[in-house]
């Protein structure tokens, strides 16, 4: 088992029903689009200060990789899954329906991927965790919110999201009605930072909760390749 994401804090959500403010539906004069500059479209939250909150620790890259570079990067990492089974029970309750190995070695194609990722999502000289982490998560899988252990991870995460679209939602700790969807189309980069890594829990919606801003996003089987800093 590969101990990456262990939890620190769990929650049960209570059924109140938040408003949904999106960047992707602000008309033109109203203060959301004012204040906020760039295409926001794969970001929606319970309110203005939540969007606000996470504005700069949070990123993604859509179209990040080609349709060749996903192929690439699916079939190494296929090689590493192919006999493992889909497992429904994680160690610390935060995984369901996934199988996950790490790589250390590729091929020149997704060398050159990661290198992108790395430079694009870390500043330079940042110590970053060797292996690249592979999860696999079935159509019927999904992560439960949660923290990653401090003792494994640092402030910034970086995953390409290979298959299929998926819904992460952060929700902050101190304040659970407090909540940010992000839109992680496939072939796409997310970047998480700093106060969304400690203050957030973070988690991938099942597929009959995955909606976007009231729109179904059907959830397929979804690999994440993911890159991580060291712990300092």
């Amino acid at each position: 088992m590969i101990i990456l994401t262990g939890v620190l804090k769990q929650f049960h959500r209570t059924s109140q029903l938040w408003p949904i403010i999106c960047f992707r539906y602000a008309s033109d004069n109203s203060p959301l689009r004012n204040e906020i500059k760039g295409d926001f479209s794969w970001l929606c939250g319970s309110s203005v200060d939540v969007l606000e909150t996470v504005r700069g620790h949070v990123e993604i890259k859509e179209n990040f990789i080609t349709d060749e570079e996903e192929h690439a990067l699916f079939k190494e990492v296929e090689l590493g899954l192919k006999k493992k089974k889909y497992e429904f029970n994680h160690w610390d309750d935060a995984i369901h329906g996934y199988r996950e190995t790490e790589r250390l070695q590729w091929g020149s194609v997704c060398a050159g991927v990661l290198a992108r990722v790395r430079a694009i999502a870390f500043q330079a000289g940042s110590p970053l965790l060797g292996p690249v982490h592979v999860l696999d998560l079935d159509k019927t899988g999904y992560i439960k919110p949660h923290v990653d252990s401090v003792k494994f991870c640092g402030s910034t995460i970086a995953g390409l999201s290979l298959l299929s679209d998926s819904v992460m939602r952060l929700v902050r700790e101190e304040r659970t009605a407090d909540w940010v969807d992000l839109f992680l189309s496939r072939r796409s980069l997310y970047i998480l930072r700093d106060d969304v890594r400690f203050k957030f829990t973070h988690e991938i919606l099942k597929d009959e909760d995955s909606f976007f801003s009231g729109h179904r996003v059907p959830r397929h089987r979804r690999i994440s390749v993911i890159c991580r800093n060291l712990p300092i």
